[in-house]
């Protein structure tokens, strides 16, 4: 019998990305048992987490995209079960999920990030968006503080469409994120285990890197090797783990970060459970590193081994 015994992938859910989630739960099951590992799907939208333990499963990997499945409820839960499962603990997934305060963490602990604003949607009616377009720059990025994948994000360059991208954005979350814009180069680093993983470098057409850039359509460029210097490639690495273990991350995840206009880096955000999918960034960055996808599925729930 394969040492991981019984696993569950956890995948779908109720989030906004769901759909996501359910094609990386289909690729992470495939290369389980392509492994011969004895592996089922388990969607939390159609059975109660609760009822896992009567399957006799033995740990679980996490591919829940958003909602539950990042912010530490469902680690809540299968921590009271008792059962061992991939990525990061309550507190990390926790912090990580909220963009606003991952970011707070980050500054307070003198790590770049750019200078941003939560909003409350309660408080939208009353906000001074030409005021806040001036202290942030007067071109911001429009974010839902609490969802992923792109979903909700906007920018504006005026106080008419900040107001209109706060009030999309409002559509899925209570808070919102405005971020000073950033002009630079975007990158992003999969973290495994203690190692962080080769640049990737996002390139797109698009105003910027949003939901159909991501998973719609083919004009979007992933250089992995980035094209950097060994220098600037070991600095980008380095301050991904950095910011990673700064939060009390574990096992796997992905940073994201962009190049403001001098060129300085600035984090965006950290995913503790990232995409699984044929398009997903960890697989190409693992792949660069000399791991398969099975290899890097077998890698990522061996961490629960403890």
């Amino acid at each position: 019998m394969n040492a991981l015994g019984k696993v569950a992938v956890l995948m779908g859910g109720t989030s906004a990305e769901r759909e996501v989630s359910l094609r990386s739960g289909a690729a992470v099951l495939a290369a389980l048992e392509s492994l011969n590992v004895d592996a089922f799907a388990f969607d939390p939208k159609v059975e109660s987490l609760l009822e896992l333990p009567v399957t006799g499963v033995q740990r679980v990997f996490n591919v829940l995209h958003g909602g539950a499945g990042e912010d530490g409820r469902v680690q809540a839960i299968l921590e009271s079960l008792g059962i061992p499962y991939t990525g990061s603990g309550v507190l990390a997934c926790a912090l990580s999920m909220d963009k606003g305060r991952t970011k707070a963490l980050w500054r307070g602990m003198g790590l770049p990030t750019a200078a941003s604003v939560t909003v409350q949607k309660k408080h939208l009616a009353a906000l001074d968006a030409e005021q806040l377009l001036a202290d942030l720059g007067a071109k911001v990025m429009v974010k839902p503080a609490h969802e992923g994948s792109s979903i909700g994000m906007g920018q504006a360059e005026s106080a008419d469409e900040l107001m209109t991208a706060l009030q999309q954005a409002a559509a899925f979350d209570e808070e919102i994120l405005v971020e000073a814009w950033l002009a630079g180069a975007e990158f992003t680093v999969a973290i495994l285990g203690e190692e962080a993983l080769p640049v990737i470098r996002v390139k797109t057409p698009h105003a910027f890197y949003d939901y159909a850039a991501k998973y719609q359509d083919n004009t979007t460029e992933y250089l992995c090797p980035a094209g950097l210097s060994d220098a600037r490639e070991k600095e980008i690495r380095q301050l991904a783990l950095t910011a990673f273990r700064a939060t009390g991350a574990k096992g796997w995840g992905r940073i994201d970060m962009m190049e403001d206009g001098e060129g300085n880096l600035q984090l965006l955000e950290l995913n503790t459970a990232p995409g699984m999918t044929e398009k997903s960034l960890v697989p190409m960055a693992a792949k660069q590193h000399g791991l398969t996808f099975p290899q890097l599925v077998e890698r990522v729930l061996g961490y629960t081994l403890g």
